[in-house]
Order: structure tokens, then sequence, then C-alpha cells
């Protein structure tokens, strides 16, 4: 039974040539088998580099990946374009796990073949998949977008026939961090392996995401997995990157350490940033990194009311005092945890090490320190705080020169290790967790983390070309400390040493808004967080227009100082950028939802975080996109599910982190 539907759904910015229909019947799809990699097996074949030997060429059903990004103030809105293709003899379904930025609010999603464009709409989760099954036991072209993590996303495009082409674009909204006086943006480009411990009773069977050779299929007992490729594979598959950066002030530097790039200022104010080849390898994070020219930051606003609801939208970025830095030291009590799993061996953990060695040296008469690590299982350096002398430092370097990167994350180890360790009493404890989060238990972590905190700050340092940023900055929100990220191209010492600038020094607390227009209830995060020397945080809420032109003032406590700051604002002339503001307050809202029932369990949740979600057209744990074409049925009667493959992140050991690997 074919039903078409021409309903608009809020926030799917539908047109005349929507459309969607949906399809009762029983679905019935083959998968691959293992390595059938040859023509008329509906896999695919594509080109590689010159000169690689024929029996290195794998199947991908993922040709091109094209971002295009724009960055106004400190929102930047990402178009990710998707190129699929299938040159052979029989139809085939593609599936692709991929990351994307774990604040992304993902808000329009359109499926393009030939001159035929069909924008997907939002759905409940479980609807939407049903669609996509139906539709694809039918024959029709269908493509399905969910959320498996806030980082993590599973495309799937059904009935892709033989000579076709088919493009997916994802549009999505997202805040920049601004660390140590410089934005940043991150498009991460693959999805590390992920060490998945046993099910227990807070982590469901099959929940994780597994990590299996090319070709096997199902065997990592999860229900969602990556296929990787060996070290002698090389796909078809790489991506172009554009970016425009309308700062709204002079630009300083710009710099990326992770690739290389062509740089083009067209204004004082502005540039175009390319990657300088047409053919990158899809293996790490793009890393790009651009410095307003200013003398001091200071705390400022930009707000937008939508015309429609007359609801206003504003982003703050909560910026710290220069005169912070200069307040006393105060004495710390500094536990370091490396991550010692084999996903972190080689070139990881010496990062790691390095960042520790510079910690231990920056250490003063009056602080004391621990040394954990963590693997299948966790060791210490001692069973109490250590004082921080020469010859404690010394003992504790030849302890860290013995850690080798092998075994399994069992971060749990490591959390309760770390978080259990009795504390002196007389000093701020900071905890560094030094990791790259290739786990797949990322909840239970959390969870763990939230009863045995008692006062302590946790400051995370993500390690590696590709790490889980997700992970990453949830630590760092859950025990009120920041985040740094140590790629392979950075000094882990210097990395350290801008920590102990921060971490050393009176934080700004006890933050609120004072705003009349204020509506309290929907600023987020709700609880406003501790905010670090050359760590400002972003905050986003809504306001009531009709007050709005009331003063803004940031109040809280520099230390043990009284702190009273103004804030200036700008109103967001842009359209693009003021969807964008819309969208990430929802975000926003949503993952404050999720965050709250891990402590409150809340049974509504499902239903409450759809309704945000349907309303602003985004994605969630409860929604996903969906598009079908419904213009014709595709020849054939099979179809075989290809997996793309993907490579192992840069700098990580495939040996040791895909199972049966090497």
């Amino acid at each position: 039974m074919l039903t078409k539907q021409t309903a608009a759904i809020p926030g799917a910015l539908p047109s005349l040539e929507d459309e969607i229909w949906i399809i009762q019947k029983p679905a019935d799809w083959d998968v691959a088998t293992a390595a059938d990699d040859t023509p008329r097996s509906g896999s695919l074949l594509c080109g590689f580099v010159p000169d690689t030997p024929t029996d290195q060429l794998v199947p991908v059903p993922l040709k091109h990946t094209d971002v295009r990004a724009h960055i106004g103030g400190m929102i930047a809105s990402t178009v990710v374009t998707q190129q699929f293709e299938n040159p052979y003899d029989s139809k085939i379904e593609a599936v692709y796990v991929f990351p994307l930025p774990q604040n992304a609010a993902v808000n329009e999603f359109i499926m393009t073949i030939g001159e035929r464009r069909i924008r997907g709409i939002i759905r409940d989760k479980a609807e939407a998949e049903q669609m996509y099954a139906e539709a694809r036991s039918q024959g029709y072209v269908a493509s399905l977008l969910t959320q498996e993590r806030p980082n993590v996303f599973t495309q799937k495009i059904a009935n892709i026939e033989p000579g076709r082409s088919i493009d997916v674009s994802i549009t999505y909204f997202h805040t920049l961090p601004y660390r140590d006086g410089s934005f940043e943006y991150v498009f991460p480009m693959v999805v590390g392996p992920r060490f998945n411990p046993p099910p227990s009773e807070s982590v469901a069977a099959r929940s994780g995401i597994g990590s299996v050779v090319r070709g096997e299929h199902g065997t990592s007992g999860q229900d969602t997995e990556v296929q990787y490729l060996a070290p002698s594979e090389r796909s078809g598959h790489d991506v172009a990157l554009t970016l425009e950066i309308d700062a709204s002030v002079p630009l300083g530097d710009i710099a990326c350490k992770s690739h290389t790039i062509a740089i083009q200022r067209h204004s004082d104010t502005g540039a175009t940033v390319q990657l300088a080849s047409e053919t990158t390898i899809a293996n790490k994070d793009f890393v790009l990194r651009f410095a307003p020219r200013v003398s001091e930051a200071t705390p400022g606003m930009i707000t937008w009311v939508d015309p429609e609801s007359g609801v206003g939208y504003f982003a703050m970025l909560v910026v710290p005092p220069a005169e912070l830095a200069s307040l006393p030291r105060r004495p710390m009590e500094l536990v370091f945890v490396v991550d010692a799993s084999g996903s972190m061996s080689g070139a990881p953990i010496e990062q790691a090490k390095d960042a520790v060695r510079t910690g231990l040296d920056l250490l003063a008469t009056g602080d004391t320190f621990q040394l954990i690590n963590f693997s299948n299982t966790s060791s210490q350096l001692g069973t109490v705080p250590i004082d921080a002398t020469p010859g404690n430092a010394a003992n504790a370097k030849r302890y860290l020169n013995r850690l080798v990167g092998s075994g399994g994350t069992m971060m749990l180890n490591g959390i309760r290790a770390a978080l259990e360790f009795p504390n002196d009493g007389e000093r701020t404890r900071f905890v560094c967790f030094l990791t790259d989060g290739f786990i797949g238990n990322e909840e239970e972590i959390l969870n763990e983390m939230r009863p045995r905190l008692n006062g302590a700050h946790v400051f995370s340092f993500g390690v590696g070309s590709a790490p889980n940023r997700y992970l990453i900055e949830r630590m760092a929100k859950l025990g009120n400390g920041a985040v740094a990220y140590l790629g392979l191209e950075d000094d882990g010492g210097d990395v350290m040493a801008k920590f102990f600038e921060r971490a050393a020094r009176p934080a700004m607390s006890n933050l609120s808004i004072e705003w009349p227009a204020l509506v309290a209830a929907e600023v987020y995060p709700a609880k406003l967080p501790d905010v670090y020397v050359g760590r400002p945080v972003v905050i986003t809420g809504r306001f009531d227009p009709a007050t709005a032109d009331s003063p803004v003032r940031l109040v809280g406590l520099a230390g043990d100082q009284a702190l009273n700051l103004a804030v200036s604002r700008t109103r967001v002339e842009d359209q693009a950028l003021a969807r964008g503001l819309r969208a990430v307050w929802a975000r926003q809202m949503i993952a404050e939802m999720m965050d709250a029932a891990a402590t409150e369990p809340n049974p509504t949740l499902a239903v409450d975080v759809r309704a945000i979600a349907l309303e602003h057209s985004l994605m969630s744990a409860f929604t996903a996109f969906i598009a079908v074409d419904s213009s014709r049925v595709t020849e054939g009667t099979t179809g075989t599910t290809v997996s793309m493959p993907v490579h192992v992140p840069d700098g990580v050991k495939y040996e040791a982190t895909v199972p049966s690997g090497g």
C-alpha cells in the first residue's frame, strides 16, 4: 500500500518539490558475504593512488566527501555532501558509519539523484527505520540518517542501481570553542576503533560500537559496526574541504597542524581556507585555529529574534578577565591518569607521557601528586598522595617510562582508582585523564564519575589524531574542568604547560547572568560552569525581546573576589547564522535533558526529546531523517549491503585495535 504524505513537518523546510512515501511491505534484504569484492557482486571498486598494486584495491560504496563550511562569529554552519556510486550490474545498499562534531545540531538532509532533489523529513527514529525498510523492500531509492552517539552517525542508502550516483547532503550548526586566544573549527573524519567491555546492568548488550576487519560484517557482536582497512589497503574515498571565515573583527593568525591548507585572505575580517589536496585521506580530524586580532577578549553575545514566533535566541561567550592570570598560584593535588590500552600504543602514549613529564616538572613545593594507568586493569605509583619533591618526581618518571600501550580499555578501572583515591583535604584535586576515548560504553563511564567526584575537577586531554571528542568534552563538563587536545603534531609538554597556567589560577565561579529579558529556565548549560583562564565557554538561551534593551551583566567570583562584567551585544543579520542560533539552542536543550536523565530517571525522556527534535527538525537519539525517491521503482529484485570500510586513525596501530587484525 502506498500513501503519499504532503503535510508539512515543523522545521523541516518543505518545498513544492519535496515528497515522501510511506510504503508498507515486509523487508527482504541480503547481506554481502565476507571479502566479496568482485564485479557483479554489488560491491564497488574505486580508484587508487598511482602505482597501487591491484591486489590492494578494496570495495567502497563512497567515492568522495565534500565539506563546505561558513563561520560567522562563534557559530559555524557546515554542509557535508557524501557522493555514493555503483558502477556494477546489481543493486547495492550502502552503509557508512561516520563522525560529526559532538555538539552538531543536524537539521537538514537532502538526497540528490540526477536532477531530482528530495528533502528528507525528521521522524521518530523507529518510524523512520520502518519507512526505510519498507521503501527498500519495494525497490525505491531511500536514504536514512540515524544517530548512534552525539558524535557518531549511520548513513544508509538503499537500491543504488548499476551506473547510478547518489549524493546525500547534511547540514549542521555548532558553536566554536575559544581556547588560548583562538577559535577552533574541527571536522572529524573517522570513527576510531572502539573497545567494548562486557555488558553489565548499566550497559545493554550490542549497544557499543564494534570494530572489525574489512569484510567481516557482524562479527563484533554490536549493532553499530565499523569495518577497518588493513595497513596495506587504500580506499578511493577522499575529502575536500572549503571553509569561509567571516570573523566580524580583524583576523590574526590562521593555522592548521593536522593538514596542509591554502589560505586566501579577501578582507581584514574574512578568509577562505581549503585543503591543499583534493584527495585527502579521511583518517584524522581536520583542526583549524584562527585568532581574532583584539587586544583582549571580553564577554560578548549575539542575539536574534525569530520573526515568526517572536522568541529571542542568544549565544554568549564567557571570557575570564586577563587579570586572573596574575592571581597567586594555589596548592594542587594533581592526579595523572594515563590510558595505556592498545589503541594508545606507539605515538599516542608517547605524547601522553611527554605531557605528564612536563606536569611533574611544573609541580611546586606544597603540591602533591599521584600517577595511575589503566588498560585491562589499573595500577598506580603509591597508596597516598605523594609530595612533589625532585626525588619523587624522578621516581614517577621511571614508572612512566615503563608504560606501553596494550590490552583493552577498561576505563572504569581508571575512573574508580582516580576518584576514589583518598584526598589529603588541604588541596584542590585536579584529575587529568589522558586518553583517546576509544570506548563504546561512554554513558557507563560518565555515570561512574558522577557520584565519585567529591569536589574534584576533571581536566581531560584528548590524545591522538581522531579522539572521541564527545567523551573527552563530557568528562570535563561533568568534572567542572576544561579540555585540551594532544594531536600527533602537538608538543605534549607545551599542552601540559598551558594547562598549568589555567588550573593553577583561580577560576571564575558561581556565575550567573543578570538580564531582565532572560528566560532563566531556558539557558544552557543550566548550571554555568567554572571558567578558567584561556578556556572561555559558550552559553545559549532564549530571551524576551520586550525587555531586551536592558543591560546584560555577568556576575560571580574570581577567586575570592566579586566579579561584575558588562556584556556587549551584537544583533545577527545573517539569516543562515540566525537559523543556526535557534538550532544550537535546541541541541543544547536536548543535551541537557539527556544529562539530567542520567542522575534523575525521566520516564518521559524519549517523548520530551522527540518533541523538541521534531519541532526544530533536529537529529537526536530518538529521531532520524528519512528521504525516499517515489518517482520510480528501481530495476532488479535483489541487493547487497556494502559497508564502507575506513582507515584506522593516523598513528593508531591496526593490529592493536582491530580484533583479528594484522
